[in-house]
């Protein structure tokens, strides 16, 4: 199962709006121990699926094998059969699933026809994992918004650039290329509009043998005032997916020319100051099959993450230097007065990287009696 789990990850970032789901066949060998027949992974677009793939690879091996599966085989028809037919038509004997899946069409039903097929079929191993792995679809089927990483790179005093604005580079290139990687897991990257105009990011994965897994670009403007026409995520839209986030009372003169250019120009409903409904956002997110989006910046689109309860997991790079108070905060004013409304974070893991240090955080949600 842990080799079917590391098969999945292979597929984040780009098999929304399906789950990344790893599929490893084995059987036992003509010394008696077992050997693996059978590799599959989710491929691009989400199909085909792991269990196909993998079943491809065994051939007339997988008759007698066990399957080993990172998420419940699918028991309806869509575009594509069903896999757990697919398994049943094998003559796979037994099946290992790690977890079920939460998707109403199948949940519990690709166990079942499993079983009236006479399979043996086991389920729960690693299953936290499983969880963790695809967690954005599990948001997404059960809470309707994806998962939401939060990636800042700062200095030990957590500021993202000068009092004057200069901020390439704080981090070094081995961190650099960590963010990259982020990207290329991630089905969509997403900025404020100041930050997209200060700025003039690319938004892409450029790393070597990655550039096909660049996410959707995703910018925040509240008015469509603040993208010029000759910026970079506007003259290249018609080539990389570009989504523009905006509420209903946006210039809709802007609105055509952004279109024009080949952006996605979406109206979401806004808040009472005037900005974006993050939440109404997610929701939107999640209807177009997003499960995973990698918000980048800058302080103010962070802060209204976290004030929203939207942030799932928080990547934290810092470089040991210090900036001062009059540099840019990497987090906006959240209007904390009290120690319990802090946003409560877990650790999960940390590394050092170069001469920078990573830190993993996950939401910690508070007690139901927190006052």
């Amino acid at each position: 199962m842990q080799n079917a789990l590391a098969l999945a990850r292979r597929g984040l970032g780009i098999t929304w709006p399906n789950p990344a789901v790893g599929c490893v066949i084995v059987r036992e060998g003509e010394t008696g121990g077992p050997v693996v027949v059978g590799r599959g992974w989710t491929q691009p677009g989400g199909r085909p699926h792991a269990e196909i793939e993998a079943l491809a690879r065994a051939g007339e091996r997988a008759r007698g094998a066990t399957a080993y599966v990172t998420l419940e085989p699918c028991s309806h028809h869509g575009k594509t059969p069903p896999c757990a037919g697919a398994l049943i038509d094998a003559g796979i004997n037994r099946v290992v699933v790690a977890i079920a899946d939460p998707d109403d069409r199948v949940s519990g039903r690709g166990i079942d026809m499993l079983k009236r097929a006479g399979i043996d079929v086991g389920v729960g191993l690693c299953d936290d994992e499983a969880l963790d792995v695809n967690r954005g679809y599990f948001l997404r089927q059960n809470e309707n918004r994806p998962l939401f990483s939060l990636k800042t790179a700062t200095t030990l005093d957590s500021r993202i650039a000068t009092a004057s604005g200069l901020s390439q580079w704080i981090t070094g290139t081995e961190a650099r290329k960590f963010s990259h990687l982020l990207r290329a897991t991630h089905d969509a990257i997403v900025v404020g509009a100041k930050t997209a105009a200060v700025d003039n990011p690319s938004l892409t994965c450029r790393l070597p043998g990655l550039d096909q897994h660049s996410p959707v670009r995703i910018v925040v403007d509240s008015q469509l005032s603040s993208i010029p026409s000759d910026h970079e995520l506007i003259t290249s839209a018609a080539d990389t997916a570009t989504w523009i986030y905006t509420t209903e009372c946006a210039d809709h003169g802007s609105a055509s020319r952004l279109t024009e250019a080949g952006a996605v120009v979406i109206p979401v409903a806004s808040l009472e100051d005037g900005r974006v409904d993050l939440n109404a956002m997610a929701s939107d997110m999640a209807a177009r099959g997003l499960t995973r989006v990698l918000v980048e910046g800058g302080g103010s689109l962070a802060s209204g993450f976290l004030i929203a309860g939207l942030i799932d997991r928080y990547y934290s790079i810092r470089h040991p230097a210090s900036m001062g108070g009059d540099g840019v905060a990497a987090i906006a004013s959240m209007s904390i007065r009290s120690l319990p409304e802090m946003i409560a974070f877990t650790y999960r893991a940390s590394w050092s990287m170069g001469a920078d240090f990573v830190e993993v955080f996950d939401r910690l949600d508070p007690p139901d009696n927190l006052e």
